[in-house]
Order: C-alpha cells, then structure tokens, then sequence
C-alpha cells in the first residue's frame, strides 16, 4: 500500500507545491519514504526517508521546476527500506519517463530473471516498480524502432504490453517527456485509481491520484474513476483519451473501505465514510440478533473505526463514547516495517480517559485483528482503566490468508486467527465476548455505495484470490520474503 498524485499543469507553471499538499493528505498510506519528480527539459528529483515533512524543504522544493510532475509515499510490504527503493522511478531512454505505483507484482522474481539476471542489465534498487517501468520502457523503444516517433496509441501499446506481462496488482500514473501523462489501472482494478480536473486562468489542470482526498484537497473535481484495466491518457494539446486495454471482472480491495483510505475519500465512486457507517449498522444489527452481552458504552479504536462505532453504538441504543486519546504523532501500527517498531509504538499511541471505563461494561470496537498485539494491549488498557467487562466489536471478518496485491498482511503464521475459533482469538486478546462482522455483510454494506463492482476482492478472509497467477509457490514465495531478517536486498513492493 502505497500513496501518489500526478499533476500535468498549463505551461508555464509549477506543479511541485500542489504535489507537496496531495502527498500531506495521502501520508496515511505510507510513511516510510517520500519523493517528487517534475520535468522541465530534464527530470528534477527529491526522494528520501522519512514523513513528507521531513523530506521535502524550502531548498530542495525550488529545484523541483516544472507542469508535469509526479509525488509518492511509500509503505514497504517486504524487505528492508534503502533510499534507492523510493518512488517516483525514471528511465532516460529511449524516452523520458517517470512513474510510480500503488500494488504488488507478484511474479517480480520471474520478470528479474527474464530482463535482468539474464542479459546482465542491473537493477538499481529491490522495488518491484522499476520491473514495472522497464517492461513499458521496453514496449516504447520496440515501438519507437517502428515508427521513428512515439504517438498516443504507442503508450496505449506500451499499457497493453505491462498487462500481458506484469502480474499481479497496481495503479500507476506516468509522466513521459513530450507526450503527456498517462494513467493505467490493473486489469481487475485491485488498486483504487482517480482522475480529476480543474480550471484556472492560467488553463486546465489534471491530476490522478490512488485516492480522491489527494484531488480535492487541491481543488480538482474527480472526473473519472479510471476502470479495471483502463488506461487514461493526457497529451501534450490537453486532449483527455480514455482507453479500456483489458477485460477482466472488476475487483476492489475491500480492505481499503475497512481500513486503508481516508472517510473523506471516494472510491469507485463509493464514499468511504458512508460505507463504514454501514459497516456499524450491520454490526450493531449482528450483535443484537446473536443476543450477545449489551455494553454500557460503544468505545473506538481511533481513528478507522470512529465512523463505524458511532452508528454501532445507534443501532444498540447505548452512548458512544471517545475513551482513547490518540498521539498524532505516532504513525499507523498496520503499516510499521517490522514487529518492534509496532510494539514501541502502541505502547506510546494510545491513552485511555479512565472515567469512560471505570465500572462499566465497555465494547471496544475495531476494523480489523491481525496479529493480536495491538487489540490485547488495549484491552488491557481498558481493564486496567477499571473497565468491568470489555467486549470487542470487529467490522470485518477474521483476517486468514496472506495479501500478495500490496498489503503487509505478515506470513499467515502470524495471524491471530490463523486456525483459532472466535472464543479463543478472544482468550487470547483477553477479552469477554467478541464479535466480527459477517463478510456477505461487509461486502453487502461497501456494494451498496455502488452496485456496478459487483464484487469486491476478499482473498485476505478467504484464500480465494481473483487474479489467474496467486500458485501455491507465489504465496510461499512470498512468505518467505516476509519471514526474512537475513536478506537486505530481498524486494520491495509498493
């Protein structure tokens, strides 16, 4: 899971501070490193580790010159973090481009071993975008052989040519020197992807971005929720070109509805706000028809369940209550590099208000479990607050199967429901009743925001993966990435 925003500015403009704004508002998404590529004649570049405000000053802004530019935050799913690894990547030849990505190509080592351990060309990082970036490099030059000069239906070309290799899942915003920008979404549109406009004086503007929070925090209108296997291009006389590359069913991660993508975004059209309220309706509906213990108060665990909490707490007639008080200066445990760095931080995210606890009953309500760590420290919390019982409210369902499409979803041995009933996940997070929300129920709740997806991806609680190259190998493969402390060069994905 990463974060990006594509700008193509009139001419004459920079596009570098609005880059700089969208990534601040997509900052949840990754918090490892960021960067910003922008094109004038050449690329100028500034990547690094750390928050966008850690790498991004007034110094290094003022060389990042340009209307056509690129932004990134990166969360690593596997590997260690070098600065090398950080998004946005360029190539020089046969023509200038840059890009950056959202996802996971699950047969990198295949492509590695076809077009670089093979004919000697050298990798210059372990990020599974630069594959991504050499196999539509690669289709331009063979384009660019052809004809002599690239035209609209080359970059289309090129897409095509990513889709019959690349597997997996990803959203991708390139910007190519002369051409334009061009937008392309994987072919079962695991990744969300958006497209906006917007007017000035100075003439249009067209950003893309892996959420719409990133647009209208800049003032673009979202015009396009680019499709499964949909290309969007813009070309340098600001012409708009949508092109449909591949047919495929579609199939959003409904893991970015439960936790990943901010309440105020849309995606595919579905408001993520609405859909966790939903969320709680449903649950608050399954928790009374199990006739499950009542509480005397609906607690959240911030900031994700907040929306889903308080409708919860309506559909059981009892107070919602804001019991813990969240540092916001401590990221997101989920999307922390490795287990230490996750326990340190929950020990200083989160502290309870002792007066919301003492003496009562309390359902603490979560979006998911995945390992257990975080959800049994603040369960103790409550009950070292004076919490008398604590129940515990999930509204998604146990988390079984590891995510090759981008998501540290840890080695399946690591989940906490990994061949564990419910009343012994809740032994073991210590609590006195707990309750997950029905998956029809959850997919039930996020369709309803839009009925054309049909369905949604739901491989992390199934097993069940909707793209045709997951094999037994892949995910073991995979595992092992995940699993090693020994390798430093094992890859990166976005």
């Amino acid at each position: 899971m990463c974060g990006f925003i594509g700008i193509y500015g009139p001419e004459g403009t920079d596009v570098a501070g609005e880059l700089y704004e969208g990534l601040l508002a997509v900052q949840h998404r990754g918090q490892d490193a960021a960067g910003i590529n922008t094109f004038t004649d050449s690329f100028h570049v500034k990547k690094g580790h750390g928050l966008v405000i850690e790498v991004f000053n007034e110094e290094n802004m003022k060389r990042l010159r340009g209307n056509l530019g690129l932004g990134h935050v990166r969360y690593p799913t596997v590997g260690a973090s070098h600065d090398e690894d950080a998004q946005p990547f360029h190539h020089t030849f046969p023509v200038g481009v840059a890009m950056v990505h959202n996802g996971n190509v699950t047969n990198f080592q295949e492509l590695t071993r076809k077009y670089f351990t093979k004919t000697g060309t050298r990798l210059n990082s372990s990020c599974d975008l630069e594959v991504l970036l050499y196999v539509f490099q690669k289709a331009l030059a063979d384009r660019l052989n052809e004809t002599g000069r690239l035209e609209v239906e080359d970059v289309f070309a090129a897409v095509e040519r990513v889709y019959r290799e690349v597997k997996g899942a990803y959203s991708v915003v390139a910007t190519i020197a002369d051409m334009g920008m061009v937008a392309f979404r994987d072919p079962y549109g695991i990744k969300p992807i958006c497209f906006g406009e917007k007017k000035t004086p100075e003439g249009s503007w067209y950003a893309c971005a892996s959420e719409s929070v990133v647009l209208s925090t800049n003032g673009y209108d979202r015009t396009i929720d680019i499709g499964p296997g949909e290309a969007v291009m813009v070309t340098q006389t600001r012409e708009v070109i949508r092109r449909k590359l591949a047919d495929k069913p579609h199939r959003p991660c409904v893991f970015e509805l439960v936790y990943f993508a901010r309440p105020d975004s849309f995606l595919d059209d579905v408001s993520v706000y609405k859909t966790r309220q939903r969320f709680g309706h449903a649950l608050g509906r399954q928790w009374r028809a199990s006739g499950a213990p009542m509480p005397d108060v609906v607690i959240p665990i911030p900031d994700s369940s907040r929306d889903a909490a308080m409708t919860m707490a309506q559909e059981l007639e009892v107070p919602y209550r804001e019991g813990l008080v969240k540092n916001r200066y401590i990221g997101r445990t989920f999307i922390m590099p490795n287990q230490q760095s996750r326990n340190t931080s929950i020990r200083r995210k989160l502290n309870p208000i002792p007066i919301e606890f003492d003496g009562k009953s309390v359902l603490l309500v979560d979006d998911s479990i995945v390992r257990g760590n975080t959800s049994r420290r603040i369960v103790q919390m409550a009950r070292d607050a004076g919490a008398k019982r604590v129940f515990f409210g999930v509204t998604s369902p146990p988390l079984v199967a590891t995510c090759p499409y981008g998501i540290d979803m840890a080695s399946k041995r690591e989940f906490v429901a990994n061949g564990q009933t419910v009343d012994e996940i809740a032994t073991r997070i210590g609590v006195d009743h707990l309750m997950y929300l029905d998956r029809e129920a959850m997919n039930t709740a996020g369709l309803e925001g839009n009925p054309e997806i049909g369905k949604f991806c739901n491989a992390c609680f199934t097993g069940r993966y909707p793209t045709e190259d997951i094999t037994q190998e892949c995910l073991q493969e995979l595992e092992d990435e995940r699993c090693s402390n020994n390798d430093d060069r094992i890859p990166v994905h976005g």
